[in-house]
């Protein structure tokens, strides 16, 4: 017997934080609406899709990154700028790489671009960094774009007083202002980052991940359904409409079809156009306006801060110096954001004893020059490991990009030296795809102009019911973390989808 309905309201694929927005809109706004959220990894926490730093036990956490990975080997996993350095191609924990079509002769490719399966999607393994677009990179033919952030916002639980009590965060981020805010606008200035998460009472850190985002009004509809280890394979279209998903059941390999008056894809970057195109929906701008943020490194000891008490741990996240925002602008293409390194493996003097807490990591995001020819493809006669099109990546730096990457480097020395003392002369650019903010492969347009998959809406041009959702939907070139964002977008597309049933 399947464990599978034979038609909702609603079907969504993913389950990451764009999938979880739309459940949780429709569950709010279309009481009654039958809803099915597909998912092809397991489900890896209590609550589903939970972040797994809050899983307090290590050897617990360490087997729900690697349920994670995908379906090919699993290994230790070495991804830091160290391993990067010394050449070695490696995904960080709880996410997998391809295992080719990543390069090509003559293109800069992207050698690390990696993905997460399991419930939750890359909410379950993020940084939590939730800043807004600025400048060009915000939405402009959205004339709700800001009320859309806050909605994002309310979704993922964003704060900015998580790290209040870091004893640090004031002095990196007074000594990062007077390095940088002369001459810019207050919300570009210096501040701290929003992030989703929030303190227990106890004290506890607790991060977002889909479990924020569905929230109990989700788990509590009893017309809502959640099913992991299934994988889409297909996008049923009748008479030109969205009708439902075909979906394989990785327990039982037993395929089923699910009939659907409304379906969003809401996979990832990479394999959303992928499940577009194995449906045989392939509009002109489908894996195109790839982009990537490229990123660079760079590490400082602070100056002259008070030595903690001898029981402060000198392992863990942010908990000293918090995590700090250096804002994206025009004139500055980038977007910063510094927080505290892990201080253990990294080899100082003996005789120079180091503050736990002390030393501080510093990245900066550029915002990529958008070209048509920066995609992913898929090839119909070779099989990824889940047996859908292999996707072949097509990515090229160009002229421009080199220029903000060379910018990025002298600035991040300039803000490096401004807080404290390098532990290194030289920063370190990451190998392409590091960030794992992968976008516009199904960008949103305002007209069907040929250089857009959906509208305004997020429905896709041409098929109506059918929506996309996720990082690929920004159509903007971005430097700031773009979760935020892409939630915004989907609670359009939600709204859209509640009104459409509500008018039937």
């Amino acid at each position: 017997m399947t464990r599978y309905p034979d038609a909702v309201d609603v079907a969504i694929v993913g389950s990451g934080p764009t999938g979880a927005a739309y459940a949780r809109i429709l569950s709010e706004q279309a009481p009654g609406a039958t809803i099915a959220m597909f998912e092809v990894g397991p489900t890896i926490s209590d609550p589903p899709g939970a972040h797994v730093k809050n899983i307090a036990d290590p050897e617990a956490r360490a087997r729900a990154q690697a349920a994670s990975e995908g379906p090919g080997e699993r290994g230790a996993k070495v991804a830091n700028p160290g391993a990067a350095k010394a050449g070695v191609r490696a995904a960080r924990p709880g996410t997998f790489l391809l295992e080719d079509g990543y390069q090509f002769p003559g293109e800069d490719g992207l050698p690390v671009v990696a993905m997460s399966s399991n419930v939750g999607g890359m909410s379950a393994h993020w940084t939590g960094a939730c800043p807004r677009p600025g400048g060009s990179e915000r939405i402009d033919f959205l004339p709700d774009f800001d009320e859309l952030l806050a909605e994002g916002d309310r979704l993922l639980g964003v704060t900015t007083n998580a790290f209040d009590a870091a004893p640090f965060g004031e002095i990196v981020r007074e000594r990062l202002a007077k390095a940088v805010d002369e001459g810019r606008t207050a919300q570009t200035k210096v501040q701290r980052m929003p992030l989703a998460a929030h303190r227990r009472e106890d004290g506890r850190l607790v991060w977002s991940g889909s479990d924020v985002v569905l929230g109990d009004v989700t788990r509590e509809n009893p017309d809502f359904s959640l099913f992991d280890e299934s994988l889409v394979t297909a996008v049923l279209v009748r008479d030109g409409r969205a009708a439902g998903v075909r979906v394989r059941d990785l327990r039982s390999g037993e395929t089923h079809e699910v009939g659907a008056r409304f379906v969003v894809v809401a996979a990832d970057a990479l394999r959303t156009p992928q499940l577009l195109w194995a449906s045989g929906i392939r509009p002109a701008a489908l894996g195109r306006y790839l982009n990537d943020q490229a990123q660079v490194v760079f590490a400082s000891r602070l100056r002259g801060v008070e030595t903690l008490g001898a029981d402060a741990p000198t392992t863990g996240l942010a908990e000293y110096s918090g995590v700090s925002w250096v804002p994206f602008t025009d004139d500055v293409p980038f977007h910063g954001q510094v927080m505290q390194l892990d201080a253990s493996p990294i080899p100082l003097a003996e005789d120079d004893p180091v503050v736990p807490g002390s030393i501080v990591g510093l990245g900066l995001f550029c915002a990529k020059d958008l070209q048509a020819d920066d995609r992913v493809e898929f090839d119909d006669a070779e099989c990824d490991a889940y047996g859908m099109p292999a996707p072949r990546i097509h990515y090229t730096l160009t002229d421009r990009d080199h220029e903000v990457i060379e910018r990025a480097r002298a600035e991040i020395v300039r803000l490096g030296e401004a807080v404290g003392d390098p532990l290194d002369a030289r920063p370190f650019t990451l190998p392409l795809g590091s960030s794992l903010h992968y976008q516009g492969t199904t960008r949103m347009g305002e007209t069907d102009d040929g250089t857009s998959v959906c509208g305004p809406d997020s429905e896709v041009w041409g098929v109506p019911g059918l929506f996309v959702a996720g990082n690929g939907v920004i159509p903007t070139a971005t430097a700031c973390n773009p979760t935020v964002t892409s939630v915004a977008l989907s609670v359009r597309g939600a709204r859209k989808i509640a009104r459409d049933l509500a008018s039937v």
